[in-house]
């Protein structure tokens, strides 16, 4: 992906969302050591980043595409999104999600006018999705392995870009790795020398395994309460973004996510999810190399917390 099409991609989803603020805090500066901007993408539309990709897909859907529909796969917010993208354009979505998918992010997901599919797992999700859109012929949107998904989730960096001129360093969560790959395409043009930097959990690191093999590797099971963050595998076209312009990837564990959701709710005033917190968990936990005058923006890439789980991911130290 390059530069022009995130900022085609701009021009296109530009009026139908929103231009997200960026925060500081200068306790969470000192504690990770240089001055922190958090991009509080969880008050984007749907709680999170996902619409940004979604929308310039199916905005540059052929007529024909768009009466028979589009489907997708995802753990929730992707499921949003792709669902508000949908119903903004007046095209019918089916989203297949796990049974295991938070139960607020399922609710959710049909509130915006979804049929969701229930599978009994990820791996049979996958099966699932490929079964319907061959019965339907219907338009696939993959969660992260998708040039024009790609395109709309960098975005964000180009707004970082332009609200941040000075920006030394950006540190961004990693699922399949679509966000990372947008932002990569918007930030690391020839003229910028902006570091950039991937978070995984401990419990899910397919970009990691994916790097030391040298092509994608599925994972066979994920453990972690950042489910946002638990895609079994990552893209061909997200590790290639991510070989050529990311600085370094690297793990956090789940309590370290918790650290970091229970600073930026008390301190920060943000209400977080798991995958929301991981780049700050990183920060704060010294895994990014970064220097006291360097200015670096975490990514809180979404706020979709269910409320009856709330409790029990923030209890443990």
């Amino acid at each position: 992906m390059t530069y022009e099409e995130v900022r085609q991609a701009a021009a296109r989803i530009r009026p139908h969302l929103h231009r997200t603020p960026i925060l500081g805090s200068r306790l969470l500066s000192a504690r990770a050591g240089c001055r922190l901007h958090l991009k509080a993408e969880l008050f984007q539309r749907t709680g999170s980043f996902k619409p940004r990709g979604g929308l310039n897909e199916v905005l540059q859907l052929p007529s024909a595409a768009r009466l028979r529909g589009v489907i997708t796969i995802s753990a929730g917010n992707h499921a949003q999104g792709v669902a508000y993208a949908a119903r903004l354009a007046e095209v019918p979505a089916t989203v297949v999600m796990a049974s295991s998918a938070v139960r607020s992010k399922v609710e959710a997901t049909r509130g915006y006018g979804a049929e969701v599919v229930l599978a009994a797992d990820v791996h049979e999700a996958f099966r699932t999705v490929e079964r319907l859109r061959a019965e339907r012929d219907l338009h696939f949107i993959h969660p992260f392995d998708s040039p024009r998904l790609i395109a709309g989730q960098g975005t964000l960096g180009l707004e970082l870009g332009e609200d941040l001129p000075e920006l030394n360093a950006v540190v961004v969560p990693i699922g399949g790795g679509g966000l990372i790959s947008g932002v990569a395409a918007a930030l690391r043009t020839p003229r910028s020398r902006v570091r950039i930097f991937g978070v995984e959990p401990e419990g899910a690191p397919t970009m990691t395994r994916a790097l030391a093999a040298g092509s994608p590797v599925r994972l066979e099971s994920m453990a972690t309460i950042a489910d946002g963050l638990a895609a079994p595998f990552v893209g061909e076209l997200n590790l290639e973004h991510v070989r050529r312009q990311v600085e370094d990837v690297v793990l956090v564990s789940d309590d370290e996510i918790r650290a970091a959701m229970r600073f930026l709710m008390t301190r920060a005033k943000l209400f977080v999810e798991p995958a929301g917190a991981a780049a700050v968990a990183a920060l704060l936990a010294g895994r990014i190399p970064v220097l006291p005058g360097w200015d670096v923006a975490a990514i809180v890439s979404g706020g979709n917390v269910d409320l009856e789980s709330v409790s029990g991911l923030l209890g443990a130290s």
